[in-house]
């Protein structure tokens, strides 16, 4: 076992080679080459010369087989497992209050309304914040039922206590808020006061030197008895050279009425002075560097910042956001005694010069105490009306049901959810898209949401990465134990997502899955353009075409080939988290895999992966295979004729069936057999031998689903029913059975042939009812599940 990635955020997540994955590759090398030689064999030295309109369908057949099985081992190529911790038990822990918010999106048609409450009821039970957790309904029927159970499923979740106790948390802050608001209020007449105060500790005059002897006049006023004469006298002086040198110097070339703002500061140990100026800014730093430390009494110009770093203890001037500059002088002193009330009353008034100072510093962008007050009062009432929102928001079960105009498309599923996403009535960062009978365990967003994350060492927290999706296994609770209808996907939900997830092209498929909203939004807007571009009438339809992708009936495979040509990455998380119903009468299975079959040829047609820009080249063959593989049933069509027309014409589409045709076919037959085992390592063998079967019994409705879409015919989505369709179905398996008899009475024909005449050998008659008694197992399984009925109606 081989690591492929670094473990991250400290061993949060591994992702490691499947088990048996480099013996697998060696029998992948072995089987290519052998499949090589065998063909290469087949095509020059084999071929029924005398036959051959029978002998090429044959190894046509055999060379498409082949490519197709190239395609799909070189999907095994890099099959990746991966192991990652719960959301809550990540390292460093996640905190709640970051989790992102989810959207479950439950869709419906004409399911019942109890199917869809338990899938609902499963939903709201999630091991996740009531706050960040909503389940919708998007009821494609608008049902008068569905709508009535979602209100009624909605009501119960608010009396829940997950629900009650966010209810009461909420309501809490919010009255702390409110208490806030209320105090800040009373506060502020005070605040109000204690600036009408201070305005007399400011002023305004004009760039006047004039002016001097009127500040001077202002600033004497301001003297308290604390302050001794010697500093004083050292106020007055900076006071002095700094308004001279902003009339002088920064003001130079402005008009005299240009205002200077003044401001003095007095606490009990210190004062600041502070002058703004209007002019342009002045690297005072660089101008002290050059500056001599004596200053020269003699010198008629250029003493005052000397003057001013030799009295003050700390002086700067700074460019401020209003595009003013600013000195602050600050020189501290030492308080006189105090001995009268006078002399009290001015300590007070210092220590509220050193209050209001510290609220200013700590709001540079606020100019008054009344300011930063009035700020924080509206900051509180933005939060009371966001707690109000969120007691509003709290409902967590809701039903969305769109309008269907007729005359317009509507995109089925596709439209479902893009409309729930375009609507403006969900918001979630992640969206879960479940179908109405499949129902999620409580841990499901707890095991896949940290999928989407990574944790960032230099800015310590956890960031999204670019994970468009996260596809987890589609399992079943309804499944006999011998499957006779072929839904277990251990095959495709293992080794084959596990392929893909290894290239970076894991399929979604449109259930269990949770998706990033960021990613298919942007990757909607971007193919609308395009359709725009073509179609200006698209517009109409904006709002069903504007996510999920809706050329064709399947909308999941197309949503991930177009999220992975946009650069986005999709993970394969191979854990069951969800069980739903599987299609228990043949009629709903047939309907099912049409449409898949369907839509499938629709995306090779309207957006071949071969030509989409954006896509690796790995992730073309992974996506072009699935397509390559529906055309199956035109070659399995000459497959099951190639035994009949030998039985009973005696021909033989090789040139013998002696020691030759053995020693080639033989070897070929049994390694792409081998390999095919070890791929799929672990599955049971009758799970394998019954999705073969379903692979070759299929073969007609492979041939409808082509010559469907390439003859244009109109296609509609149809729901797979949820419930059994009681009833026996050979009407739907009439080729099946055909050939069935036909394979049967050929059997019963080259025995007598065998007896009778010379045209037919013996070693020709056994190795065709080998290939017959194959072909008969493969036709039962569908046969048998026309007629199946369950040993339990419940």
């Amino acid at each position: 076992m081989s690591t492929l990635e670094p473990q991250l955020s400290l061993k949060n997540k591994t992702v490691t080679l499947r088990d048996r994955t480099l013996l697998l590759r060696y029998m992948v090398i072995v089987n290519l080459i052998i499949g090589v030689w065998y063909l290469h064999w087949r095509w020059t030295d084999s071929l029924n010369m005398q036959a051959l309109w029978f002998a090429v369908p044959l190894i046509c057949a055999e060379t498409y087989m082949f490519f197709g099985g190239v395609m799909f081992f070189y999907s095994l190529w890099r099959p990746i497992k991966r192991t990652t911790k719960s959301l809550a038990a990540l390292t460093p822990s996640f905190p709640t209050e970051n989790y992102p918010t989810v959207d479950i999106f439950i869709t419906c048609y004409n399911e019942p309304a109890d199917m869809v409450e338990l899938t609902a009821r499963a939903a709201l039970k999630m091991d996740y914040p009531s706050e960040k957790l909503r389940v919708y309904i998007l009821d494609d029927g608008n049902s008068p039922e569905m709508r009535d159970m979602t209100a009624t499923l909605c009501l119960e979740d608010l009396k829940t206590p997950a629900v009650k106790n966010a209810a009461e948390h909420i309501n809490q802050q919010k009255y702390r808020c409110e208490t806030r608001i209320n105090q800040l209020r009373i506060l502020k007449k005070d605040l109000v006061e204690v600036e009408g105060f201070i305005d007399s500790y400011q002023l305004s005059i004009p760039s006047k030197k004039q002016e001097l002897a009127y500040v001077m006049d202002w600033l004497n006023q301001l003297r308290p008895n604390k302050v001794s004469e010697k500093t004083w006298i050292i106020c007055q002086t900076i006071l002095g050279e700094g308004l001279d040198n902003a009339i002088t110097h920064a003001h130079k070339y402005l008009s005299p009425d240009q205002k200077i703002d003044l401001e003095f500061s007095l606490f009990n140990h210190a004062f600041i002075l502070k002058i703004w100026d209007q002019g342009s800014f002045f690297d005072l730093e660089a101008h002290l560097q050059n500056l001599k430390e004596e200053v020269d009494v003699e010198a008629e110009h250029g003493r005052g910042l000397g003057i001013i770093r030799q009295l003050v203890d700390y002086f700067s001037y700074v460019r401020t956001d209003n595009e003013q500059n600013c000195l602050v002088l600050i020189k501290k002193f030492e308080s006189e005694t105090i001995s009268t009330e006078r002399d009290r009353i001015a300590q007070n008034q210092g220590y509220i010069h050193s209050l209001r100072e510290l609220l200013l510093l700590s709001n540079p962008n606020h100019h008054t105490t009344t300011d930063i007050c009035n700020s924080e009062i509206q900051q509180l009432e933005k939060q009371v009306n966001n707690y109000t929102q969120r007691l509003i928001d709290l409902p967590r079960c809701r039903y969305i049901a769109r309008k269907k105009p007729k005359g317009r498309p509507h995109h089925a599923k596709a439209g479902n959810i893009n409309h729930a996403i375009f609507s403006g009535e969900t918001h979630g960062e992640l969206v879960l898209t479940l179908d109405a009978d499949h129902i999620p365990q409580t841990k499901f967003l707890q095991r896949v949401i940290p999928n989407f994350y990574r944790f960032n060492v230099d800015r310590g927290h956890y960031e999204l990465n670019k994970v468009a999706f996260v596809q987890t296994p589609q399992a079943f609770s309804n499944l006999p134990s011998d499957d006779p209808f072929g839904h277990n996907a251990r095959v495709f939900y293992g080794p084959i997502q596990q392929g893909k997830d290894g290239m970076n092209s894991a399929f979604y498929t449109g259930t269990n899955a949770v998706l990033r909203r960021e990613a298919l939004i942007r990757m909607g807007l971007q193919h609308f353009a395009d359709d725009y571009a073509a179609d200006e009438r698209k517009l109409e339809e904006f709002e069903m075409i504007g996510g999920l992708s809706s050329i064709s009936i399947t909308e999941d495979m197309n949503t991930a080939m177009r999220l992975h040509s946009k650069g986005w990455y999709s993970i394969y998380h191979d854990e069951v988290l969800a069980e739903g119903l599987a299609p228990d009468d043949l009629s709903s299975t047939l309907q099912q895999k049409l449409r898949w079959a369907q839509g499938t040829i629709q995306v090779l047609l309207r957006d071949n992966p071969l030509f989409k820009t954006g896509l690796s080249f790995s992730q073309r063959v992974q996506y072009f295979q699935t397509m390559y593989s529906y055309f199956a049933g035109f070659f399995v069509l000459v497959l099951l004729l190639c035994p009949l027309v030998s039985l009973t014409t005696g021909l033989i589409p090789v040139n013998t069936f002696g020691i030759d045709f053995a020693w080639h076919f033989v070897p070929a037959y049994i390694l792409n057999r081998i390999t095919f085992w070890l791929a799929s390592w672990g599955i049971p063998w009758r799970e394998l031998w019954r999705n073969e079967q379903y692979a070759i019994a299929l073969f007609p409705l492979q041939i409808q689903a082509v010559t469907s879409v390439f003859t244009g015919k109109s296609l509609k989505f149809k729901v797979t029913p949820k419930q059994r369709q009681s009833g026996v179905y050979f009407r739907l398996i009439p080729v099946q059975i055909l050939f069935f008899i036909a394979t049967i009475l050929a059997l019963i024909w080259g025995g007598i042939q065998v007896f009778i005449s010379t045209k037919l050998s013996s070693s020709t008659y056994l190795i065709n009812t080998v290939w017959c008694i194959y072909h008969l197992a493969l036709l039962w399984s569908v046969i048998r599940a026309a007629y199946w009925q369950p040993k339990n109606n419940n």
